[in-house]
């Protein structure tokens, strides 16, 4: 199992990395006094300032991050991370993996507290988890969740990525390179029905457009990165509304000591038995 807890470090990394990012145009700009204007009052650097920091306030978000890069097909990197977190590190949602046209699966992920719950389908298991012990978890856990504290050496990758304190420090930082090019004002237009100001730039070679509430708050709604090959969008939601605090029973779960204990030299007898379904 030592492979998959390596790569969940790794995929658990990318979706704050991928997401600072796409931001990098606001942590780049100088920082100016919000003066609750309109935005057809603020230049670019302006909207993209406010916009920082209402991101770096933000007590709680709804990400949703695509990657829709092409290049070879890969079952194993990250293709979208879809998740509600906050500041004391709840979250709900879920990742799923595979790019290129390639199928990877999907874990549904929930952390509340100090524990964690994870529940992937099948595909996941047997494409994340190498050596016949994928598909076997895929037959014993059947639907169910994997459950355990946070701080568990199997799970603690997973809860790193509700980290959205993480994602806050990096964009606080600013990029370790050099700050973008000016920043451009587009005209008005709309994301999912709500009226944004769009904001061009380009760093390292990416082009990056911000998408920002011409409204005040001035929050940013949407960010698009593109270069060569890669292509990623992050959609940010749901400022400041609670993470969805529901978690599943103990009917629908498994402790993570039996993943753990997996083998698949050795069928553990619970893998013939039916497993209810979480739903």
């Amino acid at each position: 199992m030592q492979s998959c807890v390596s790569r969940h470090r790794r995929v658990a990394l990318l979706p704050v990395s991928a997401a600072v990012a796409c931001v990098t145009a606001v942590a780049g700009v100088p920082t100016f006094a919000d003066d609750g204007g309109d935005a057809s009052k603020l230049s670019a650097q302006q909207l993209a300032d406010d916009a920082k920091k209402e991101l770096l306030d933000a007590n709680s978000l709804h990400v949703l991050l695509k990657n829709n890069s092409t290049g070879p097909a890969d079952a194993r990197s990250p293709a979208v991370l879809d998740l509600a977190l906050d500041q004391d590190g709840n979250c709900a949602g879920s990742l799923t993996m595979g790019t290129g046209g390639a199928k990877g699966g999907t874990v549904q992920l929930i952390k509340r507290g100090d524990e964690l719950w994870m529940k992937p389908d099948t595909t996941f298991w047997k494409t994340q988890v190498a050596g016949g012990t994928g598909e076997l978890a895929a037959r014993v856990f059947n639907g169910r969740y994997v459950h355990g504290s946070a701080d568990d050496g199997m799970l603690r990758s997973l809860g790193d990525t509700c980290d959205l304190n993480a994602f806050q420090a990096q964009l606080d930082s600013g990029p370790s390179s050099a700050p973008p090019e000016k920043l451009t004002k587009g005209k008005e237009t709309k994301v999912d029905g709500t009226d944004v100001v769009p904001v061009s730039g380009r760093n390292d070679g990416s082009e990056v457009v911000l998408f920002i509430t011409s409204k005040n708050p001035h929050r940013l709604v949407r960010a698009t990165e593109k270069t060569g090959d890669v292509n990623t969008t992050m959609t940010l939601t749901d400022y400041d509304r609670p993470v969805p605090s529901a978690t599943p029973s103990k009917d629908e779960s498994v402790d993570v000591s039996k993943l753990e204990n997996l083998s698949p030299k050795a069928t553990p007898p619970q893998a013939a038995a039916p497993n209810r379904v979480a739903r």
